[in-house]
Formats: structure tokens, C-alpha cells, sequence
């Protein structure tokens, strides 16, 4: 097995980039948010005076703590099987506006990506790995992304080379 890089903290450098609560504004469905998980989480709320709640969180981590402390009926119907997609769209979003993030991705080679929580609770082993076990789906998300990005990439200079010609 290759290389592996490990993240968690917003605040590591450079792989904190990968968290969600790595504070850079993104615009996802025609609104800004102040981080990804500003953006994923803002799907997760039923009616808008809930999104607006959640979104008014002081920090992203408290964001995440609160949405994950929703009741059921304040959960847009669906979440449990819409979340990765939606999830999948905002990442998409956070490395296509940001360059240097899509670099930074695009640097980890074939290295798996994993996000290393110490907490073990549901949702860290759901989005990554406490002690090795998890789903790790934020880095698989992440591992996904970067191949399309790359395939994004190739098509882009094959295209600019025969425009070229």
C-alpha cells in the first residue's frame, strides 16, 4: 500500500485545507458560506428558520455539533441517503474556486487520504477513521475528486493543445 496523509484539525498545515471546517468561503446553489461544512450542513435543515439557526453557529465546529444534534423532524427528508452526494458537491465546488486547494489535492499523488479523528463517536467513524476503523468517507470523497480533477486536467490540455495546432 502507497502513501498515506492523515488530516483532521483545520489548523494543521498544509492538509488542514481538507477539513470542512477549514475556513474558506465557498458559493454553493447560488449562496455564500463561510466553509464547506457551513455548506454541506446547510442542506440538512428542514425548514429555513432551522438553516438559518445552524448557519449563525459561532464556529464550523459548533456548526457540526449542533446539526449533528438535530432532531429527526428537523432533518430534510432523505438526508441519510442524499448527504454523500451532497457532500460530493460541495467538495467539488470548495476545490474548483479555490486553486491553490486544487493543487494541494492534486500534490498528494496516489496517497490515500484519511481523515484521523481521536473522538470515537458514529460520525468520525462515518467521515473517517478512529484507531484505524471507519468508513473514512471524506477521504474517499476527497480520493474521488482528486481523480476527477485529473481527468478534468487531461482533458483540459488535450483540448488546449489541439486548439493549439
Amino acid at each position: 500500500m502507497g502513501d498515506e496523509i492523515r488530516f483532521y484539525r483545520a489548523s494543521e498545515k498544509p492538509y488542514g485545507a481538507f477539513s470542512n471546517l477549514y475556513r474558506r468561503e465557498i458559493v454553493f446553489e447560488d449562496e455564500a458560506f463561510a466553509t464547506s461544512e457551513h455548506a454541506y450542513q446547510a442542506g440538512k435543515a428542514r425548514k429555513p428558520a432551522v438553516k438559518k439557526w445552524l448557519m449563525e453557529a459561532p464556529s464550523p465546529a459548533l456548526l457540526a455539533m449542533a446539526a449533528h444534534g438535530l432532531y429527526y423532524w428537523d432533518v430534510a427528508p432523505g438526508w441519510s441517503t442524499s448527504k454523500f452526494d451532497r457532500m460530493r458537491a460541495v467538495l467539488y465546488a470548495k476545490f474548483t474556486q479555490h486553486s491553490d486547494l486544487k493543487e494541494l489535492l492534486l500534490s498528494t499523488g496516489e496517497a490515500r487520504l484519511v481523515e484521523t479523528a481521536t473522538v470515537d463517536n458514529e460520525v468520525n467513524r462515518l467521515w473517517g477513521e478512529v484507531n484505524g476503523v471507519g468508513r473514512n468517507m471524506l477521504g474517499v470523497l476527497l480520493m474521488e475528486l482528486r481523480t476527477k480533477l485529473r481527468s478534468e486536467l487531461g482533458g483540459a490540455k488535450a483540448t488546449s493543445l489541439a486548439a493549439a495546432e
